[in-house]
């Protein structure tokens, strides 16, 4: 019977094997992917590496823990691409519960305030008085670093850090959905609110700032991240295998326990994964926020060798008026090269794509 169980483990690790020797992926590419609740953003990546059998992968942007929603993958040799590509504005719907604040501003955290709840006519009142240009200060849980350690791990070990508030900016929130603890008096227990926010905006802190905006207190108790600049969550990645985001479900989210996925459901994810893997193109790269450029045949070998560029090698001459924006290199046959930008009217690299270019 032993030898059975290891003779089965033995051809069940043969078989990873053969899947992977069989998948020969091109992981150079950016993968939509859909995180799940109760995972932090580094740990769902391991099946975004087991899927293109490769340990390079970087995302754009964490999400907390609680959270689920889109995280925007760098893999292979465009990981270099992860820090270039974060600047962009963001869509989040969000579960906001009033009456009570924790320490985390989440559902983790223990709860440091209660406060009544808010009217709705003072809720959207404090709404619009968080739409536009703000200062926030950021929560004392988060992965910002105060001279050299992040604040969450000061927060932790009982440490107060001050932060100070920095100018984001909130495009729109729109309400989906309203449940009153009293219809007559029309005290709002609970929200389903979309917000379309500048980078660097903690929803967490704006459900706070908000509910304090009218009396009250509040933490999440639900978040997904809908929209990355021109990414869309609906087209990542493992986007079926998330629950529809709504007030019942977040509710319910939280007095069970996350189920793991049966082996065929992330065998089916790792399938969806190498098959929605984009190579760099123009069109990507616009997406990315670059500007698309390409080189001429005859300059390539330059390229390649680092030597100084002249703005006449590409087909469409880079100018002096792209120096605020990162060059997208690519060949005539759409092959990505690498990027570059423009200071003081001159050509600089930024990296290079290692090819078989002498």
């Amino acid at each position: 019977m032993r030898l059975s169980l290891q003779l089965l483990r033995i051809m069940k690790a043969k078989n990873n094997e053969a899947e992977f020797c069989s998948y020969n992926s091109p992981v150079d590419g950016i993968v939509l992917y859909a995180k799940q609740p109760g995972l932090t953003s580094f740990s769902s990546l391991w099946v975004v590496k087991h899927a293109l059998n490769t340990t390079k992968i970087g995302h754009t942007g964490t999400l907390d823990s609680f959270a689920d929603g889109l995280l925007v993958v760098c893999a292979g040799r465009l990981t270099r691409l992860a820090g270039a590509i974060t600047a962009f504005d963001k869509e989040y719907e969000a579960i906001i519960a009033f009456g009570k604040e924790t320490n985390t501003l989440d559902p983790s955290g223990r709860v440091i305030k209660t406060a009544p709840l808010p009217v709705f006519d003072n809720l959207k009142s404090s709404i619009e008085k968080f739409t536009g240009d703000i200062m926030q200060a950021p929560p004392a849980f988060s992965a910002l670093h105060i001279n050299g350690r992040r604040a969450s791990d000061l927060a932790r070990a009982g440490k107060t850090a001050t932060i100070p508030p920095r100018p984001v900016t909130v495009f729109k929130t729109e309400l989906k959905d309203v449940v009153f603890e009293n219809e007559s008096l029309k005290t709002v227990k609970y929200v389903h609110a979309v917000f379309n926010v500048s980078k660097g905006t903690y929803i967490r802190c704006l459900a706070r700032d908000i509910a304090a905006g009218c009396g009250s207190a509040a933490h999440l108790v639900g978040l997904r991240r809908t929209k990355v600049g021109d990414f869309h969550l609906r087209d990542a990645s493992g986007f079926s295998q998330l629950d529809e985001f709504n007030i019942e479900n977040a509710m319910q989210a939280l007095k069970t326990e996350k189920v793991n996925k049966s082996q065929n459901a992330e065998k089916m994810l790792r399938e969806e994964i190498r098959n929605k893997i984009q190579k760099m193109s123009k069109s990507l790269a616009e997406k990315c926020g670059f500007c698309p450029v390409i080189i001429k045949p005859e300059y390539e070998r330059c390229f390649f060798s680092g030597q100084p560029l002249n703005m006449r090698y590409f087909y469409e001459p880079v100018s002096s008026a792209e120096t605020d924006k990162k060059l997208a290199v690519f060949s005539q046959n759409e092959d990505f090269y690498g990027m570059i930008h423009v200071e003081n009217n001159r050509i600089c690299y930024d990296y290079v794509i290692n090819t078989d270019k002498e």
